[in-house]
């Protein structure tokens, strides 16, 4: 049991004794649940005879932290402990975007949220809102304050306004906090350049090339073409920093604990801005070790579990969303593993997933994708996924090599193919997709493109070519018809529920212009939403039908993250089948996805494996229309997906 759920347990018992539920008695239960916890964790990174009072401090500062927790999200707290895992409900569906892309600020953004209520979107995920360098900033990642609003968004009151809103809406917020690093410009490294001692100790700095040189030994490169090395020179502090990501973003030193402090006050001034999922950034690259890769260490996953605690004690009600792109294995580590199983973030991206999904796409193949899903063990029962098609970033290829050997393929010659697939180099491909930071040294690359462009759509346009065209439709709906039943919680990407191609404007503005990721952050185009009720279009096809499959999603118990997801052994090569059981109950829904563009057929005597009853009909729940399975087979369209129940 989970210290979470360890203190709902006992919650829920002093609630049914009749009393009312009062946030501050709450907060003292939860202190004294998780204070031994907090205690070894600390002290297994920062040793009690160093550090005894510095952990003293934490303690108070924790106190602090709580009363400055505003009243109306204490109750919102306290509300959720009672409630126990509310992120794993089928009624919740995301949208990523950046505000200016999407709207211009954050007053407009409150004047669009019926735009989201009308498709079923309750969740936002809102890219960086905080101040950042002008020109060149990783699209906001480089953070020079983490509460305060960039004036061309708003100011921090428009927030308070939209966030108010949004929970009279029963909508919630996801934003950033980037936990790796700041930029070049934030107050403490501006201290440090001006040689404050005590804040060139918040980060890796050097006199010589000697430490950098020997971490260079084993420290990949995040950023190849445009920031390669992972140390920059500043004149002003005379001194080498460690810059894993971009030059401007400097690489915070969690081996000091003053650092950790600091941060977890970051952390609670962020979550008292009304944001109820902390995306933690970058989170595999927290701890670094001479002569390690420095990702995916010990101590960053024992340092994700202090965050947690601490702010679980603060704010129960809030959840991390771990971001680690990472191997397929290693993903699942961000949930918490041994005795801090289920302590460490709530929700994890299921890239595995979404990377495998696009590869069969390229292929027409699911053995890949079935395999490797297979092995993963399962998240633990306090988890959930964010699932998605492709997100603001770039679609990395992290699966593992050993089932792309069992499928008869080189993992060195598929993943090229891949690239060349997707970015249009491969001669019969419909994709209009970019690579991504490709390194001539290892080969390696990503693949970035919208949703549209990279299943054909934008190709298909220009050859005019009608097949390709309805391929291209019916493969963003099967990629999303996926997503939204497969369990956890659906992300979209804002644009993609319009079937938008490339955005390529990118390359008019300085400090986008080498970056190809903006290709698939594009510009909303709102006069294409205001003709959605008026014109025949590729956008109000998609719209229309995401919106009835969120709606299907939304009443659907089966698609509740605390139910299994049960992989069915495929009857071809093309199909990706899987049940969706309601824990307690014989219903169940399974889903079918055809990969091909050549129909598949499904035999009546295999319905039997996943339960259902060749001699009655089955309900396509997308289609509301029934099958016989009498006839002896049920046929899948090309790029269709299926959602079938029993009648």
């Amino acid at each position: 049991m989970t210290q979470a759920e360890l203190h709902t347990y006992h919650a829920r018992k002093w609630k049914e004794s009749g009393q009312p539920v009062d946030p501050e008695i709450l907060y003292v239960d939860r202190k004294s649940l998780n204070l031994s916890f907090i205690q070894n964790l600390f002290f297994s990174l920062y040793p009690e005879k160093y550090y005894l009072s510095t952990f003293e401090r934490l303690l108070e500062l924790i106190d602090n932290l709580y009363e400055s927790r505003p009243a109306d999200l204490k109750q919102i707290d306290a509300a959720r402990v009672l409630e126990g895992h509310w992120y794993q409900s089928q009624e919740w569906v995301g949208m990523q975007l950046y505000v200016d892309r999407f709207c211009g600020d954050l007053k407009t953004l409150k004047k669009r949220l019926p735009y989201f209520e009308d498709l079923g979107v309750n969740l936002l995920h809102l890219m960086p809102l905080t101040t950042r360098p002008d020109g060149p900033n990783d699209g906001g990642y480089a953070v020079n304050s983490y509460t305060e609003i960039h004036p061309d968004l708003g100011t921090n009151a428009d927030l308070d306004v939209l966030t108010k809103t949004m929970r009279k809406k029963n909508m919630a917020l996801m934003l950033d906090f980037v936990v790796n690093h700041t930029s070049e410009e934030f107050d403490w490294a501006q201290k440090a350049k001006a040689g404050d001692l005590y804040y060139q100790q918040f980060y890796y700095t050097y006199p010589d090339r000697d430490m950098p040189d020997a971490f260079e030994k084993t420290l990949p490169e995040i950023f190849p073409e445009t920031s390669p090395g992972n140390f920059t020179y500043d004149t002003e502090m005379d001194r080498w920093v460690m810059t894993v990501f971009n030059t401007y973003q400097w690489d915070l030193n969690y081996s000091n604990p003053e650092v950790f402090l600091a941060m977890l006050g970051e952390l609670v001034k962020l979550v008292n801005l009304g944001v109820d999922v902390v995306r933690f950034d970058a989170l595999a690259f927290l701890w670094k070790r001479l002569g390690t890769w420095s990702q995916n260490l010990p101590e960053a996953h024992t340092l994700i579990s202090l965050f947690k605690l601490c702010l679980h004690t603060i704010a129960p009600g809030v959840i991390f969303l771990a971001e680690a792109i990472v191997a397929p294995r290693d993903i699942l580590k961000y949930f918490g593993e041994g005795m801090m199983a289920g302590n460490e973030c709530e929700m994890a991206y299921n890239a595995t997933l979404m990377a495998l999904l696009w590869n069969s796409i390229a292929t027409t193949k699911t053995n890949l994708l079935q395999n490797n899903l297979r092995a993963l063990p399962a998240k633990p029962r306090s988890g959930a996924w964010i699932n998605y098609i492709r997100c603001h970033d770039d679609i990395g290829l992290g699966f593992d090599d050993e089932f792309i050997y069992e499928a008869g393929w080189d993992p060195y010659v598929h993943r090229n193919f891949l690239r060349d697939y997707f970015s249009g180099k491969y001669k019969e491909s419909p994709s209009a997709g970019g690579i991504f930071m490709y390194n001539p040294k290892t080969g390696d690359g990503r693949i970035v493109g919208s949703a549209a462009s990279l299943a054909g759509l934008e190709k298909a346009g220009k050859e005019k070519d009608r097949k390709l065209h309805k391929q291209a439709l019916d493969k963003i709906i099967m990629l999303h018809g996926i997503i939204l039943s497969y369990g956890g919680i659906p992300m979209i990407y804002a644009g993609d529920e319009l079937a938008l191609t490339n955005d390529y404007s990118f390359r008019d503005e300085s400090d986008k212009k080498d970056d190809n990721r903006w290709m698939n952050r594009p510009k909303h185009p709102w006069d294409v939403v205001e003709s959605l009720s008026k014109k025949n279009s590729d956008a109000r096809k998609i719209y229309t039908q995401l919106k009835e499959l969120i709606a299907i999603r939304k009443a659907e118990p089966c698609f509740a993250d605390n139910n299994r997801i049960e992989l069915l052994q495929s009857p071809g090569d093309h199909l990706l089948c899987f049940l969706r059981r309601e824990t307690g109950s014989d219903r169940s829904v399974l889903v079918v996805a055809n990969f091909s563009g050549e129909k598949q057929t499904l035999k009546s005597s295999w319905f039997e494996h996943a339960g259902f009853d060749r001699s009655k009909k089955v309900m396509d729940r997308l289609q509301d229309k029934k099958h016989s399975l009498r006839k002896g087979w049920l046929t899948v369209k090309p790029y269709q997906v299926l959602w079938l129940t029993r009648t």
